[in-house]
């Protein structure tokens, strides 16, 4: 549309009848028809005039047939460029975010606006665009071409008191075309695009092209329609920025002015005959037509008050008159000012944060940084989606493999276990029968199979609920005999007496029970031979007297599946296990039941573990240490409040000690300490007296560089020694006079000053006991395992080191020298009422939240998870890398009420976590570590790495070395026989020594 002093021209419309026989003039460029000769010159002289203006391209000073076609060209272009090649064309990938730019802008000059946007996206890019990268390739820089696949934004970092730490900046993967297979990770100052392909002529072309604007002053771009559904633009022009509003408010803004009209009454004829008295426009003519235009508006007056005065004197006025002919009176009346109109209330200030999927989505391109999986069936294809090599971990076994390692490093003082690291743990699960006994697997199940039965030196207690196997034992042996005993009769049956009834007798009877049951039990097709292989000695029995060496416990494993067998909840599942580890086909013995369970898949084996970790769960062993670390937590609570307070009453002696030192600073100056950097790289302070120092190298000059003969040179360096002394002589005689015109400190002075160095040792001592208290708080949180958020679409994230263990693990334990536990940010897909409630909502809600953002919310977790998401609470990825826990800080949004907190989190332990990870990834490739945490540096740094094969599976270093301490000897061999104790004096452990010996916890254990 072309333009006259920035507006759209407008066309006449001619309104009279025309016929067949009626003479008009065309204007074909415009279609304007006139039927008369002398309009249609007008208007030909008008549209010749170089003052119109071409919209597409800005050019002026045009005609407007000129500006016309202008704008024709202009189109033509723009529909040729979309199907040029992309490097000829507006960047595809920008039209987007430009467009998301200058929607609703109130910028009116498209110059200013032009120099803006280009400015704004001259050095950001975006997924999809063809750029060119510097990088190092071959050892040589190169300049490559390739697509953006992925952008990154980092946001700024502040330290607590407000100073910039970091500045915020991009990262992007680059798809290098000639190489399929290469990518590179550049930042902004290695990227560049084409400079023909987004330049501000472009950019005003496209501008022009894809937006309008109306012409009332203040009027905003507006996207044209069919851009705003190509991309999703909401076109809803907000309340203050529509010309209704700007109406109002500029109708508010004109001052009220008491006008002629108002100091008559509202049927007085001079009120509308009367010209209103208004400021003469600002105008740039000359001062002597603005004098003429003044004069002409008087003489309109003074005929105007002629004429009323006329009309009183002949009786044709109808009203009185309230002045004499005065205008001084007529200025002075004064009336009520008007009501003004009520502006439309602007919208509330949203008040932040709020939830999250009500903030609006960010269009730029960027998503969460790309989650890792440790399963073989992954939830989203992708082909750049990275799986932790081949293995046959199946999706619902990596919620079970993270649940029982956090019980058994959380709870692995009641199970008398060492800490061991996820990654070991993982690895002695996949072994196969060609690998040797791990000790780490071994250990694991009779350390807790032990806590299911006592020992039976302790009684051999059961503390746990199972199943209960058949009643009346005795009655049902009585019958079997006798039934048997009917058709053949012997004399040795008859003439055998009743036995003593003894503990062996009743788990012959229990057996025998058993076996009669799974007899009767006909109708149902066997699976396993669990039976069988227990024989009539029972698994309750094995695990009393800990038979667990060569094969011990994996029977003992079968006899109590096969009695959890029992419960309906159990069986299925129990007897898809028992079918492995009995098979119908095999010799139910304890060979066999070794071999079978060392070649179960990890899916089974970890199930396993849950099972019997599960039924611990519920045991007085475990509730009772629960409720120690509660009443731990809370004296340590009082304890942290003590400190707390002790801390803010030495601030408060502090706050008073420093007023009253500066009270008296001006009497007492500090004298200025200034360091003396030396040529040889010593430091000197001034005031400090040398003298001894000095003494001892000065006759030692000549004597410590022994020399051969007379030489001139040696002459020379005792000149320049002597010359160096005497200025150290004259320098150090100066200093002593500075510091004798120092005025001395008052005692007064020196004793706050000792106070104040007091004090601030106090504060440092408190503040290093509260933080030993939130470590001892932290670990003996043991109840729950705790979130470290959610995100918007309520996926939650874990960091497993949080909260009921030490961060890198038991410090005394084998594996310590790793330095982390588990080293990973897992996250968990949303639970089913969370799924159902909040992201798969119903066709009504989806529409409603479509009119709203113009996405449905499962479209808008695809587009900002990016191609790797979780759906389910079964479901679980992982970042194992410190630039992923930054980018995916970067991708939260601080406004959103779940976001906020799970950002909070990740800042406060982001240094721990990229620590535990980068010693991860150390411990993987094979390289020394620095050790445990810094809480656990000390006794940590007394164990090396043991030297292993490295053939040898990792989790073959690991040692039960907590058993070996506690009990003597491990769990899955037989205790030692028991000495007689040798009581010394003096020499009795107190409780708080035992209680700090026996938990390991951490380095320096605080009792109070």
């Amino acid at each position: 549309m072309v333009l006259f002093k920035r507006k759209p021209v407008q066309l006449t419309t001619n309104t009279s009848h025309i016929d067949d026989n009626t003479e008009v003039w065309l204007i074909e460029c415009t279609g304007e028809v006139f039927t008369h000769y002398e309009a249609y010159l007008q208007r030909i002289d008008f549209y010749k005039q170089k003052r119109f203006i071409c919209e597409i391209t800005g050019r002026s000073n045009l005609t407007f047939f000129d500006a016309h076609n202008s704008e024709i060209m202009g189109a033509d272009w723009h529909q040729m460029s979309s199907s040029e090649d992309l490097s000829n064309t507006f960047p595809e990938s920008l039209q987007e975010p430009v467009l998301r730019k200058l929607q609703f802008s109130t910028i009116s000059r498209i110059d200013i606006l032009v120099d803006q946007l280009f400015e704004e996206f001259k050095q950001d890019f975006y997924p999809g665009e063809r750029v060119t990268v510097d990088v190092d390739h071959a050892q040589s820089k190169q300049k490559l071409s390739g697509i953006v696949r992925e952008k990154a934004k980092f946001p700024e970092l502040r330290k607590p008191d407000g100073t910039l730490e970091r500045k915020a900046f991009s990262r992007y993967f680059v798809k290098i075309s000639n190489q399929p297979d290469y990518e590179a990770l550049v930042d902004t100052d290695h990227i560049i695009r084409d400079r023909r392909a987004f330049t501000k002529q472009r950019l005003r072309s496209f501008i022009k092209n894809a937006v309008t604007r109306e012409s009332w002053t203040g009027a905003p771009w507006l996207v044209k329609p069919a851009f705003a559904a190509r991309f999703r633009i909401d076109t809803d022009v907000p309340a203050h920025l529509r010309v209704s509003a700007k109406k109002t408010s500029v109708s508010n803004k004109t001052p009220e002015k008491t006008s002629f009209n108002g100091g008559m009454h509202a049927h007085s004829p001079l009120a509308s005959r009367l010209p209103q008295l208004q400021p003469a426009p600002k105008s740039h003519k000359s001062k002597q037509l603005q004098a003429q235009f003044a004069r002409s508006k008087l003489e309109q007056f003074n005929q105007a008050i002629a004429t009323s005065s006329n009309m009183q004197a002949n009786g044709e006025g109808k009203y009185t008159s309230t002045f004499n002919g005065n205008i001084d009176s007529i200025r002075a009346l004064a009336v009520k000012p008007l009501p003004r109109p009520s502006l439309p209330l602007p919208p509330p200030p949203i008040k932040y944060p709020i939830e999250d999927l009500e903030i609006v989505p960010v269009r730029d391109g960027t998503h969460r940084p790309p989650l890792k999986y440790l399963s073989r069936d992954i939830p989203a294809v992708d082909t750049d989606t990275e799986i932790l090599g081949e293995n046959d971990i199946l999706m619902k076994s990596v919620g079970l493999l993270l649940e029982t390692w956090d019980t058994l490093n959380v709870y692995c003082e009641v199970f008398v276990l060492d800490s061991f690291t996820f990654d070991d743990y993982v690895q002695a699960l996949k072994l196969t029968p060609e690998d040797d006994d791990c000790e780490l697997l071994d250990e694991i199940h009779c350390s807790v199979l032990k806590k299911i039965v006592d020992d039976e030196k302790d009684g051999g207690k059961i503390n746990v609920s199972l199943p209960e196997l058949p009643d009346d034992l005795e009655t049902e042996e009585d019958s079997t005999i006798a039934h048997s005993a009917k058709p053949s009769p012997s004399p040795e049956a008859e003439s055998k007496p009743h036995k003593r009834t003894t503990r062996s007798s009743l788990a012959k009877a229990e057996a025998a029970a058993v076996r009669s049951r799974s007899r009767s039990l006909t109708n149902e097709v066997r699976t396993h031979q669990a039976v069988e292989m227990l024989g009539d000695y029972s698994w309750v029995d094995r695990l009393r007297k800990r038979e667990f060496r060569n094969g011990g416990w994996q029977v003992i494993l079968v006899g109590l599946l096969y009695q959890l067998s029992l419960s309906p909840k159990r069986k299925d599942f129990c007897e898809k296990i028992l079918s492995k580890l009995a098979p119908l086909d095999m010799e139910p013995s304890i060979d066999t039941a070794k071999s079978q369970y060392a070649s179960l898949d990890i899916n089974l084996r970890v199930n396993v573990i849950q099972i019997i970790c599960m039924l611990m769960m519920g045991s007085q062993a475990i509730r009772g240490y629960m409720e120690e670390c509660s009443e731990e937590m809370t004296t340590m609570r009082k304890n942290k409040i003590q400190w707390q307070r002790q801390r803010k009453q030495i601030l408060e002696e502090l706050r008073t000690l420093n007023d009253e030192r500066k009270i008296l600073l001006p009497s007492n100056p500090v004298p200025v300490i200034e360091i003396e950097v030396e040529t040889n790289g010593d430091t000197k302070m001034g005031g400090i007296d040398h003298e001894e120092e000095e003494q001892e190298e000065t006759p030692g000059t000549d004597e410590e560089t022994p020399h051969k003969g007379r030489s001139l040179r040696r002459a020379n360096d005792r000149e320049i020694e002597r010359k160096r002394k005497r200025e150290e002589g004259k320098q150090k005689k100066e200093k002593a006079e500075a510091a004798a015109k120092v005025p001395k400190l008052s005692p007064r002075f020196k004793k706050i000053l000792a106070e104040i160095e007091k004090k601030k040792e106090g504060v440092k001592e408190c503040e290093e006991k509260i933080m030993g208290l939130d470590d001892e708080l932290r670990e003996s949180d043991c109840p729950r395992t705790r979130v470290l958020g959610k995100d918007r679409f309520w996926n939650r994230y874990y960091w497993f080191e949080r909260n009921g263990m030490p961060f890198a693990g038991i410090p005394s334990s084998s594996t310590a020298f790793a330095g982390y536990a588990n080293g990973c940010i897992w996250v968990q897909g949303p639970c089913d009422l969370e799924r159902e409630g909040f992201i798969n909502v119903t066709k009504e809600e989806q529409d409603v939240y479509y009119h709203a953002f113009q996405m449905t919310i499962p479209e808008r977790k695809k587009l900002e998870e990016g191609p790797t998401s979780v759906f389910n609470a079964d479901q679980w990825g992982y970042y194992e890398d410190p630039d992923s826990v930054d980018r995916l800080i970067g991708w939260l949004d601080m406004r959103g009420v779940r976001e906020v907190k799970l950002r909070k989190e990740l800042q406060l332990y982001r240094e721990k976590i990229c620590s535990h990870m980068n010693e991860r990834k150390k411990y993987l490739a094979g390289e020394p570590s620095s050790g445990g945490g810094e809480e656990h540096a000390t006794r940590a740094s007394t164990r090396s790495k043991p030297q292993t094969d490295k053939k040898t599976p990792r989790c073959m270093a690991w040692k039960n070395l907590q058993a070996i301490q506690e009990i003597g000897h491990l769990h899955s061999e037989p205790p030692l026989p028991r000495k007689k104790p040798v009581k010394k004096a003096g020499k009795r452990e107190s409780a708080s020594t035992k209680k700090a010996r026996l938990s390991g916890r951490s380095a320096s254990r605080l009792i109070f």
